[in-house]
């Protein structure tokens, strides 16, 4: 019952995707994804050679995509060319205009996923050739924009593309965590789900324990969409996009006060790189969406991809059948 087109165009037993989270989806965590029957997309984030080839060798020999931070890979494309050259499954690019890259990803014959929060992005993925687009409720942890939920606008984009573009396939993004989420996305006209909350919280994420802890025990209400990491951190987003991480003293320090965040940035990106290193998050950031709340362990990623496949297939199954209710 889950098969879908997604699964089909990517020869996957789930449709399930990795988001490919900055630094959490390093090069084990996408490769247990990959290897579990979803698809794994290592991180390429703000973009580091090093780094990105490191992650790359330790997928070892699984079949997997990657996708960068467009904005910020621009201002070096050779990290594109060093992906394309390592033949991924499929490459991502969000938060930006994804025309100046698209040509040179499908001339590789490699899939392109557009990563997109309204209507016109959609339009524009479309006109670049994407072969799959995701669409990103607010719900999301990270960087996205603080507008449509992911239940209104997975729909209204099924629906853009149902009329202009069926061939192109969707997979739905934020606050999905389980496989509810993965059922109702399938139900609203997606063909799958980019997950990274859920997975964020695994063995193999390349985040401290310390945070990985936090989140098992946090609820989904303890999140907020802000800027004031970037500033602190200085880096240049685009004013529309801000990013969704749990609250903790440095937000609850800096949020609603960003200009006077900006006079003394350097000093607070000090203290914030000190924090991480040393696993303090009461002042180091969180990335985490909404999803939270239904997160209460940290297994490994192969067994979550599986329960909730399983969970999802059993959900579908038996409202097919026409049974009242089933939980879990």
């Amino acid at each position: 019952m889950l098969s879908t087109r997604f699964t089909k165009r990517f020869d996957l037993k789930y449709p399930v995707a990795l988001a490919p989270m900055d630094p959490a989806s390093g090069g084990r965590l996408a490769a247990a994804v990959s290897n579990a029957g979803a698809l794994g997309l290592l991180g390429g984030g703000y973009g580091n050679h090093e780094t990105l080839e490191k992650e790359f060798d330790l997928a070892g020999d699984a079949a997997i995509g990657c996708g960068f931070i467009t904005w910020s890979m621009s201002k070096d494309v050779s990290l594109l060319d060093r992906a394309i050259a390592r033949q991924p499954r499929a490459l991502m690019l969000s938060f930006s205009d994804p025309e100046p890259f698209a040509r040179k990803i499908t001339d590789a014959g490699i899939p392109l996923i557009c990563q997109v929060q309204t209507l016109n992005h959609v339009e524009r993925a479309v006109d670049c050739g994407a072969t799959v687009i995701v669409a990103q409720g607010t719900e999301a942890g990270g960087h996205g924009f603080d507008r449509q939920t992911t239940m209104t606008f997975t729909p209204e984009v099924a629906d853009y593309l149902a009329a202009k573009s069926p061939s192109t396939l969707l997979l739905s993004a934020g606050g999905i965590a389980d496989g509810r989420g993965l059922a109702a996305a399938l139900m609203l006209g997606a063909d799958g789900a980019l997950m990274g909350t859920r997975f964020w919280a695994t063995e193999e994420a390349l985040i401290h324990q310390k945070a990985k802890d936090r989140v098992v025990e946090a609820k989904g209400g303890q999140t907020l969409r802000t800027s004031v990491f970037d500033i602190a951190r200085g880096r240049q987003w685009p004013p529309e996009y801000t990013g969704r991480l749990m609250v903790n003293e440095f937000i609850r320090k800096w949020h609603g006060k960003e200009d006077a965040l900006k006079q003394v940035w350097s000093e607070e990106k000090v203290r914030v790189e000190s924090a991480y290193e040393s696993g303090d998050y009461d002042y180091a950031n969180v990335t985490v969406g909404q999803a939270i709340g239904l997160v209460s362990d940290l297994p490994p990623a192969a067994s979550v991809v599986h329960r909730i496949a399983e969970q999802a297939e059993r959900l579908l199954r038996s409202r097919s059948h026409g049974e009242a209710s089933c939980r879990y």
